[in-house]
């Protein structure tokens, strides 16, 4: 039911989906850019339009009273932001106990401008020995979905310029708070 729900939103709302999923079946997806609170819901209907049960993660403050049960129901994974190095380790850990994962992550870790993105999902990816599947949000055209995979090579400089090559085109709702593709250091 969902499947048809989100089809027929997308599709009324002038929304096109171009999805072509890894066939790994255990991944990081990645969504960029993240410029506005629009992208979760048009994330979610883009992940109802396939047979893939995608989790994802936001910060622990989202998850408080009757959106808990709502979020997590949805695959949320609620995620303080302020814990070291354990956010990580504990999700690669997830990752190594299941046969069968995905789970999206936004980099930028905000809706505002930031200079860097969040290096987690590739040291996320890196320890699980999975891909990083590259989704998008294209205002500007209209598109959402995810194609192209990478499975970290372990310079992360090198790699995030191949991250950054896919997302140059692509724009945010909000364009002025759209950061560059680049990890600190």
């Amino acid at each position: 039911m969902f499947k048809f729900f989100a089809k027929a939103i997308l599709k009324l709302s002038g929304w096109q989906l171009k999805v072509t999923p890894p066939q790994e079946k255990k991944f990081i997806l990645i969504g960029a850019p993240h410029t506005s609170n629009w992208d979760f819901p048009l994330a979610l209907l883009c992940f109802w339009t396939l047979d893939l049960k995608i989790h994802w993660v936001a910060k622990i403050q989202m998850f408080r009273g009757p959106l808990h049960y709502l979020f997590t129901t949805l695959g949320g994974i609620p995620v303080d932001r302020n814990a070291s190095g354990g956010f990580i380790n504990q999700i690669a850990e997830k990752f190594n106990h299941a046969d069968e994962m995905v789970i999206a992550i936004a980099p930028e870790g905000t809706r505002s401008k930031t200079k860097y993105w969040k290096s987690g999902f590739y040291h996320i990816a890196l320890s699980a020995n999975i891909p990083v599947c590259f989704g998008y949000i294209d205002y500007a055209n209209k598109t959402l979905g995810f194609k192209q995979i990478m499975y970290p090579s372990g310079d992360i400089k090198a790699d995030m310029k191949i991250i950054a090559d896919f997302y140059q085109n692509i724009k945010g709702k909000r364009q002025q708070n759209q950061g560059p593709v680049q990890i600190r250091g």
